[in-house]
């Protein structure tokens, strides 16, 4: 063969590539190949990079591609890959030289047919209903009235402006906006951070905490309203402690957020009108309960007049009431002045007859007399008392006086203390002490006081039981006591149960 045409199938005329031609020439065949691809595939594995890119694989019954998105192209995916999903996958086709294999750079996921998506959408929705997430036990009530309404939704759009416009329209209230994103990658996770930051708020604080929230967003497709189907949201709209009313999409339109939510409105200008009454209509309700009751009370007002005046027209007349103790009255004064005139002359007699006894006359005879009869009874009193005096004082100087009278005050000592013996034995035989060391017990209330029938126990809903050797407190009913340390002595006044 001519040296000017080397034999290929001989390996030494064959080209030398280094390593890192060979793998540039292998990306540029492979990019100049194929270039912008479509693939139709399921999505296996998901790995979201500190960095933000996202890597993931395309894979169907046989083969794996391995996929990546740059942080740029995952924020501007409309709907985010998830591990299960049928997807279409647009991009290019490249080469990875430090790993020697290619991948596909994804700048565009969507779904392979609406099927899929709904498909993944009933999925989750089973998963998160059989949590408990969706029962209607957990959801609570909207206030009839709240005082500060918090609205998340985005700053821009119409949205916002058909919301505070129909608030003010049916009853002003003052609005809280916490703007979010409503579609696209960042969509989930500003709806979750204004749910928990609302929900995060001090009552009584600098920014008053809201009565109730309205999650709101317009109409669109299905992508456009992904964000709202997102696992978080969904968990952060369940366990959020201020009610809330999901108002994504038209009336047509179905999120799982409306599902979570303890309300669910058609279209954001209805959440408006769930949120708050119309206070027109309250003040007009107001003013037929007013004159309702002014009816009411003025006819039952007027019944009881009229039933006071039927039974007035029973009894009988004042006059005919007071004709027979007028007239007993009237013989009573009639008869009166004679009475007293009568009374008077028979008590002027009785005292002329008494007096006529107390002339100057008569009464010094008697003071004479009485004198005359007292000095005859001194004469006498004198020698009769000094002849007693004379006896006594012959028996208190006579032999054996003093040791009878000594005998006789030492046996009355020694009776004395016998009694007294006898009657401290019966006192300590029935004392306090004693009758609780034979087996008894003392009932006392928490006051201290005693109880000494089964229902005055009974009422307690603590009782002291007091022991020989210490007391305890008791539950009458269940409970259990707690023992104490013996009083020294019984209370004041309590020194015996008899």
């Amino acid at each position: 063969m001519d040296d000017d045409h080397p034999d290929p199938e001989r390996p030494g005329n064959a080209h030398e590539y280094t390593v890192s031609d060979l793998s540039g020439a292998v990306k540029r065949t492979l990019e100049g190949e194929f270039g912008r691809v479509r693939v139709r595939g399921e999505v296996g594995r998901v790995v979201i990079a500190r960095t933000g890119h996202m890597y993931f694989d395309l894979k169907d019954d046989r083969s794996v591609i391995a996929s990546v998105s740059w942080k740029g192209q995952v924020a501007r995916m409309t709907i985010r890959p998830e591990e299960g999903m049928e997807v279409i996958a647009t991009g290019r086709l490249t080469t990875f030289a430090p790993q020697s294999k290619y991948q596909l750079q994804v700048d565009n996921v969507e779904p392979a047919g609406a099927g899929a998506l709904m498909a993944m959408l009933e999925a989750r929705r089973k998963k998160l209903a059989a949590e408990g997430l969706f029962d209607a036990g957990r959801k609570r009530p909207i206030p009839f009235l709240p005082q500060v309404i918090g609205v998340i939704t985005s700053a821009q759009g119409a949205v916002i402006r058909d919301i505070l416009h129909r608030l003010a329209d049916r009853f002003p209230r003052r609005v809280i906006v916490w703007p979010v994103a409503v579609q696209g990658e960042r969509c989930p996770r500003d709806v979750v951070r204004a749910i928990e930051g609302f929900n995060a708020l001090t009552p009584g604080g600098p920014v008053p905490r809201p009565d109730v929230l309205i999650v709101a967003r317009g109409g669109g497709s299905i992508e456009d309203l992904w964000g709202f189907n997102d696992e978080a949201v969904v968990r952060a709209a369940a366990a959020s402690e201020i009610p809330l009313i999901s108002a994504v999409g038209h009336e047509t339109d179905t999120t799982l957020i409306d599902h979570a939510a303890d309300l669910r409105a058609p279209t954001p200008t209805a959440a408006a009108e769930l949120a708050v009454p119309v206070r027109a209509e309250l003040l007009a309700q107001v003013a037929a309960l007013g004159a309702r009751l002014h009816r009411t009370g003025g006819a039952a007002v007027e019944m009881r007049t009229q039933r006071l005046r039927d039974l007035a027209r029973a009894l009988p007349r004042p006059e005919a009431l007071l004709a027979t103790p007028v007239q007993r009255l009237d013989r009573a004064g009639d008869r009166f002045a004679g009475s007293l005139k009568a009374l008077a002359a028979r008590k002027l007699l009785e005292l002329n007859r008494a007096g006529a006894g107390l002339r100057p006359g008569t009464l010094r005879a008697r003071i004479e007399q009485r004198a005359e009869r007292l000095a005859q009874a001194g004469t006498r009193l004198t020698p009769a008392l000094a002849q007693s005096l004379s006896r006594k004082a012959e028996r208190l100087e006579g032999p054996g006086y003093g040791a009878r009278a000594e005998a006789a005050l030492s046996q009355r000592l020694t009776r004395a203390a016998e009694r007294l013996e006898a009657l401290s034995r019966m006192h300590r035989s029935l004392g306090y002490p004693e009758t609780l060391a034979r087996g008894y017990a003392v009932l006392r209330d928490a006051e201290g006081r005693l109880l000494t029938t089964a229902d005055a126990a009974r009422g307690q809903a603590v009782v002291t039981a007091e022991l020989r050797d210490g007391s305890f407190e008791a539950v009458p009913v269940g409970g259990s006591p707690r023992p104490r340390r013996k009083p020294t002595e019984p209370p004041q006044g309590q020194g015996s149960l008899f």
